[in-house]
């Protein structure tokens, strides 16, 4: 469990080191706001992509050789994005990049949910989730502003946190059991019909549905909140960095707490409670002007609960929802759609908005994808039935 929220925390750092970076990298690369929502996209399409087709190989060869190799890649990928010196070296890169990434999520989050027992899923898999926000949208900027102050420039900083990733790697290679594949005789119809099967299921519609729309706002937020803080709200690097600690220790919070509560009073319900106030905190951020706590504490409660919704959505409930071998193409599909249409077409758009219609767009867009998500779980998630036997088997053991 330690390494795999480790190895996740590495996954959010690389990911989202690039946005505490942008505003010094914008004015030495001439990028726009448009760049930013490309590169954020395309990351987060080949990320989609990857996650769709890596569940079905994770089940199939089982999970540990997909999580060590693609652990080893991305960190050598994050390092090489500080010799990028234009728009079209950064894209290629953090393609690559995403690949790589998006391969490590659906076998991370299915090893972590077969080690659970299932009175503990939820919180399990929050632990594990929590760290990626935790270290990428908390910790990073606050140590992309503390490496920029003693390193020549942001092109050493890639190569700097790239060195945790090759560590993990090297843990995880030595340490994480190899749990083969599921047996042929485990669920032989399903495993056979794999994307088939699982898109047949009515929670893991609804699951990709809601996942598009809890990452355009998360991906959104995240990739467009430090220039909406620093060049529109006019704070300066160090009152950003201490804002942007609250999606954070959100996240963190969120991760953790709201999934585990759900261990006790149901999936469904805590999605609709946790979506409903995300959705009035969204509201009153577009009010609140250049005030470093109130802002802090705002963003603290949306990441509260779009983290707890996510961390929900691709754990207990997607896993709940299918049989178990098919579990990590269940989850990959959840994650994939989810990345490309919510993490790619979303800050895609939404550069093009903030361009056209000034920053404080990005924030309206959040509210018009969460109050459509709230919608969505409403109407068409039911709650799963928790593989009890299957959980409690394996934790005995």
């Amino acid at each position: 469990m330690a390494l795999l929220a480790l190895g996740f925390g590495v996954v959010g750092l690389d990911r989202f080191i690039i946005n505490p970076l942008f505003p010094t990298m914008q004015k030495e690369l001439g990028l726009s706001y448009q760049d930013l929502g490309s590169i954020s996209a395309v990351l987060a399409l080949t990320w989609g992509v990857a996650s769709i087709f890596s569940g079905q190989i994770s089940d199939r060869l089982g999970h540990k050789p997909v999580i060590v190799a693609s652990a080893i890649l991305f960190s050598v990928l994050v390092a090489t994005t500080g010799f990028a010196g234009g728009l079209m070296s950064l894209i290629a890169l953090r393609a690559m990049m995403g690949l790589a990434e998006g391969a490590f999520v659906p076998a991370s989050i299915t090893a972590t949910v077969e080690a659970s027992k299932s009175s503990r899923i939820g919180l399990n898999v929050g632990l594990q989730q929590m760290a990626a926000p935790l270290f990428g949208l908390g910790f990073g900027p606050l140590i992309a502003v503390a490496l920029l102050k003693v390193l020549p420039s942001w092109h050493y900083v890639f190569a700097v946190v790239a060195i945790p990733g090759f560590i993990i790697a090297v843990l995880m290679a030595r340490v994480i059991r190899h749990d083969p594949p599921h047996s042929r005789a485990d669920h032989t119809t399903e495993k056979s019909v794999g994307f088939l099967h699982a898109l047949g299921n009515r929670n893991v519609i609804f699951n990709m549905i809601g996942m598009c729309l809890y990452l355009a706002t998360l991906i959104v937020l995240s990739a467009f909140l430090p220039s909406y803080l620093t060049d529109y709200l006019k704070l300066d690097i160090n009152q950003m960095g201490m804002v942007l600690a609250g999606q954070g220790l959100g996240s963190f919070v969120g991760m953790v707490a709201i999934p585990a509560i759900s261990d006790r009073l149901g999936r469904k319900p805590v999605l609709i409670v946790s979506l409903a106030v995300e959705f009035v905190a969204l509201v009153a951020l577009m009010g609140i002007g250049a005030n470093p706590l109130a802002l802090f504490l705002v963003i603290f409660v949306v990441t509260v609960m779009n983290a707890g919704a996510v961390a929900i959505t691709v754990g207990p409930l997607t896993n709940a929802s299918v049989p178990p071998a098919i579990a990590a193409t269940a989850t990959g599909l959840v994650v994939g759609v989810g990345e490309i249409f919510g993490g790619a077409l979303a800050p895609a758009v939404a550069g093009g908005l903030a361009d056209a219609m000034g920053l404080p767009v990005i924030i309206k867009i959040g509210v018009l994808a969460i109050g459509l998500a709230f919608v969505v779980v409403l109407l068409g998630v039911k709650e799963p039935r928790a593989r009890v036997q299957t959980q409690d088997a394996v934790a005995q053991v």
